[in-house]
């Protein structure tokens, strides 16, 4: 039987979306999650199939009703996996790839203890903060923030999480392989 759930962690600008975009397509039994958010959409990115885009009141709510599976404020806005897009998933027989951060997935494996966990690590703290200028997408105190952040991720992550695969994504084409290997493994 395959695998039915992975979860996807990285720092952000370590590259998890752009890996998932380059192999998602070859598993039509993999569906993406699509986690809630109330961070502002960045450009190009569409509710309900980049994220679910929440206000801060509408995603409280959500955490009071006990909607999702984990959830974390990460970067001064908050993150989570809403429980009736896993259950309905997996009730039609689909496998299911998340991407979230360190914290939540220690929270999510209390639920789905059985989910295999895949760590994408960049090559180095330098050329994270290269990615993270490159994309242009946040000011310096932003990448400051995410740069802080992503070191104590990534040591959490190290001692504390519960990842089977580490992927270094120094080069896109590798990790992708890498990537697509494990998706494909068999329990």
């Amino acid at each position: 039987m395959k695998n039915r759930l992975f979860v996807m962690s990285a720092a952000s600008g370590a590259g998890k979306t752009t890996l998932k975009d380059k192999v998602i397509h070859k598993f039509p039994d993999i569906r993406y999650s699509i986690s809630a958010t109330t961070r502002s959409p960045r450009p190009g990115e569409v509710n309900g199939v980049h994220y679910f885009f929440k206000t801060k009141d509408e995603f409280l709510k959500m955490i009071q009703e006990d909607a999702l599976v984990e959830w974390n404020e990460v970067h001064g806005n908050y993150y989570g996996t809403p429980k009736s897009f896993v259950e309905e998933t997996l009730a039609k027989g689909e496998r299911v790839l998340f991407d979230m951060d360190v914290f939540g997935k220690v929270n999510f494996d209390k639920v789905y203890p059985e989910a295999t966990g895949i760590l994408i690590l960049p090559p180095s703290p330098e050329e994270l903060e290269r990615r993270l200028r490159t994309r242009a997408s946040d000011s310096e105190e932003v990448i400051r923030l995410r740069l802080e952040n992503a070191k104590k991720e990534i040591e959490f992550a190290q001692t504390n999480g519960k990842y089977e695969h580490v992927i270094v994504n120094d080069d896109l084409e590798t990790a992708a392989l890498e990537l697509e290997r494990i998706l494909s493994q068999q329990n």
